[in-house]
């Protein structure tokens, strides 16, 4: 099974797509309490059925609360076939955010551009009810799961503290378990903004030490640790980006991307745990790192090159 147990009634379910490379990256987390549950994200529309029977699975009848970090194809494309299967459910999701399941055109076409053929395999989303969305205290239970306005990876993100437990979504971007190491990889897609997603960051490393539940992909024990590191990463990027791309003579966008992504495989602990990945994960990775490298490259220039 695509299941991972990661603590008593917290489980992991992998949601692999049809594409080479597309495991352990999208995923939905369990918080289980009998037969009942919290789901944080459900993934595209195309892995619903393989979401539903894991659920099956773990022998869950009734779907609470719905926690959507953001509403992108990955984390919320399969949205309306989940609330199909479970009626009494209701789902959480930043208010900017609400518009887009109600009418989900606009985030498709924006899909379609932003991701390409990987949009159609995700699948078209649907659209939802307005009485679907519940926009009061969250509670599951007895105990009441935290919102924390998390925005950077979209205008429209949000994490989720349910105990000891930080479901974070991509505030610190993509994660990928290795042994005894871990990759990690800023999630920086146009149009980025560096004051505000390092301002989620030191929000979330305030909440004190947490145990991490990444949307893509994993789970690590210490919040700050991670965070820290997030932290540290995004500026280096950022530095990085600066200097090659208002300092230095590279002629065109392409010259710059290449630049930096082989100064920052040098000079990123994390990001250099490329090299480790699997064939089929690299070449996954080398579509995102591209658009993360594209969208801090369009902050630079916004405001920092001269024209």
């Amino acid at each position: 099974m695509n299941i991972l147990e990661i603590a008593e009634n917290l489980y992991l379910i992998d949601l692999p797509q049809k594409i080479e490379g597309f495991r352990k990256f999208i995923s939905s987390w369990v918080i289980k309490d009998g037969n009942k549950a919290v789901l944080v994200d459900v993934g595209p529309a195309s892995t619903i059925p393989k979401l539903l029977e894991s659920l099956k699975y773990l022998e869950i009848e009734h779907v609470e609360y719905i926690l959507l970090t953001h509403i992108h194809l990955d984390h919320g494309g399969g949205i309306a076939e989940i609330l199909k299967k479970f009626p009494e459910s209701k789902v959480v999701v930043h208010e900017k955010g609400v518009r887009h399941l109600l009418n989900p055109e606009k985030l498709w076409e924006a899909s379609k551009v932003a991701l390409g053929d990987i949009a159609e395999v995700y699948g078209k989303p649907e659209g939802i009810g307005e009485e679907r969305v519940h926009n009061d205290r969250v509670e599951f239970a007895g105990e009441e799961i935290e919102i924390v306005e998390t925005p950077g990876h979209a205008a429209h993100h949000q994490s989720y503290v349910f105990g000891e437990f930080l479901f974070i979504g991509e505030a610190a971007g993509v994660h990928m378990p290795l042994k005894n190491d871990y990759y990690l990889r800023p999630a920086t897609p146009r149009k980025f903004i560096f004051e505000i997603a390092y301002n989620s960051l030191e929000k979330l490393k305030e909440l004190g030490s947490r145990r991490v539940c990444f949307a893509h992909f994993g789970f690590k024990r210490d919040s700050i640790e991670i965070i820290e590191k997030a932290m540290k990463q995004l500026r280096l990027w950022v530095d990085t980006i600066y200097d090659i791309a208002c300092r230095r003579d590279f002629e065109g966008e392409e010259q710059i991307l290449r630049q930096a992504r082989e100064e920052l495989l040098e000079k990123d602990r994390r990001f250099s745990r490329y090299y480790l990945l699997d064939e089929d994960i690299k070449k996954r990775e080398d579509f995102f790192i591209d658009n993360s490298l594209r969208g801090i490259l369009d902050y630079v220039f916004t405001n920092y090159c001269e024209p």
